[in-house]
C-alpha cells in the first residue's frame, strides 16, 4: 500500500513536481476560501476565476504558453474586472453581483474567442483546466511567491479582515483600515487565482479555493481550525487527485475537484456542524431527554 502511494513521487520527477506545487497552493489558496466563504464571496471568487481568461489568452496570443506574459496578463484582467464591477455598481447604483457577472461573462467569452482563434483545442483546454503534471521549475516559483506574499499579507491585514466578516459597517466606523483590508483582499483572491490556473485551470483553481472551506464549515467552528482543515483538505484531495490521474489516466484538475466534491457531499450527511443525519441524530437525543 505504501509502494502505492508514494511509488509514483518517488520514481518521478514531474509527480514531485505536481505535488510540490499543489502543496503550496493548498497552504495559499485554501485560507483565502475561507475567507470568501465567511465574507458569503464564493460566488465572487468563482466570477473573477473566469475574469482573468482573457488577460492570460492576450498573454497566450505573443508569448504562448509562458508562465510570465499569462500571469501578468491574468493579474492586468483580474484587477480591471475587480474595479470596473465596483466603479460600475458605485456610481450607476446596480448591484455589485449584476454588474460583476456582466464583466466577467463579457471577459470569459473574449479569453475562449481569443484562445480559440490563435491557437488549438489542446491550447484552450490547458488554460480553462491546466495541466498539473506539467509544472515546471518557472511554474513552481511562481506559485511559491504568490504563497509568500499572500500568508504575509494575511498575517498583516488578519484582524480587520476578520472584523469585516463578523461586522463590516462596525470595521468602517472605527477604521480606516476597512478599505485596505477589502481592497487587499480581492487583489488576494486575483493573485491566487492567477497562480492557481497554471496548475488547475481558470475553471477549476477556483474549486480549490470554495469547497475545502464549506467541508471544514461543517466541522469545526473555531477560525484557525477552519483554515488548517481546509489547507489539510485540499492537499489531500490534490494527493488523490494526482494518484488517480497516475494509475488510472484520469484529468487530473477534475479528479481534484471531484475528491472534494464528494467530501462536500459526505459532510452535507455526517458533519458534526448542521449536518443532516447528525442534526436528526441529537434533535432525537434531546427529544428523549425532554
Amino acid at each position: 500500500m505504501l509502494d502505492l502511494l508514494m511509488g509514483p513521487f518517488i520514481e518521478f520527477a514531474f509527480m514531485r513536481r505536481a505535488l510540490l506545487g499543489t502543496l503550496v497552493l493548498s497552504v495559499s489558496a485554501a485560507p483565502i476560501g475561507v475567507f470568501l466563504m465567511l465574507r458569503r464571496m464564493s460566488l465572487t471568487g468563482d466570477a473573477m476565476s473566469h475574469a482573468i481568461l482573457p488577460g492570460a489568452a492576450v498573454g497566450f496570443l505573443f508569448a504562448g504558453l509562458s508562465v510570465t506574459a499569462m500571469t501578468i496578463g491574468g493579474l492586468i484582467a483580474g484587477s480591471l474586472v475587480a474595479l470596473l464591477s465596483g466603479l460600475t455598481a458605485r456610481k450607476t447604483g446596480t448591484g455589485e453581483d449584476s454588474s460583476l457577472a456582466a464583466f466577467y461573462l463579457t471577459s470569459l467569452a473574449i479569453g475562449v474567442m481569443i484562445i480559440s482563434m490563435s491557437g488549438s483545442n489542446v491550447d484552450l483546454m490547458h488554460v480553462l483546466f491546466g495541466s498539473t503534471l506539467a509544472l515546471d521549475n518557472t511554474a513552481l516559483i511562481l506559485l511559491l511567491s504568490i504563497c509568500a506574499i499572500t500568508l504575509i499579507a494575511l498575517t498583516v491585514i488578519y484582524r480587520p479582515l476578520v472584523m469585516e466578516c463578523v461586522d463590516p459597517e462596525f470595521l468602517k466606523s472605527i477604521s480606516r483600515f476597512s478599505s485596505i483590508a477589502h481592497y487587499g483582499f480581492l487583489m488576494l483572491v486575483v493573485l491566487n487565482l492567477v497562480s492557481g490556473f497554471h496548475a488547475m485551470g481558470t475553471l477549476m483553481s477556483v474549486g480549490l479555493m470554495i469547497l475545502p472551506a464549506s467541508i471544514a464549515r461543517f466541522w469545526v467552528r473555531q477560525l484557525e481550525a477552519m483554515i488548517l482543515l481546509s489547507i489539510l483538505l485540499a492537499f489531500s484531495a490534490c494527493v488523490a487527485g494526482l494518484l488517480f490521474s497516475y494509475y488510472i489516466s484520469v484529468p487530473t484538475s477534475p479528479m481534484i475537484i471531484t475528491s472534494l466534491g464528494g467530501c462536500y457531499f459526505v459532510s452535507i450527511f455526517f458533519g458534526l456542524n448542521k449536518g443532516i443525519v447528525t442534526t436528526m441524530i441529537n434533535a432525537k437525543r434531546k427529544h428523549l431527554v425532554v
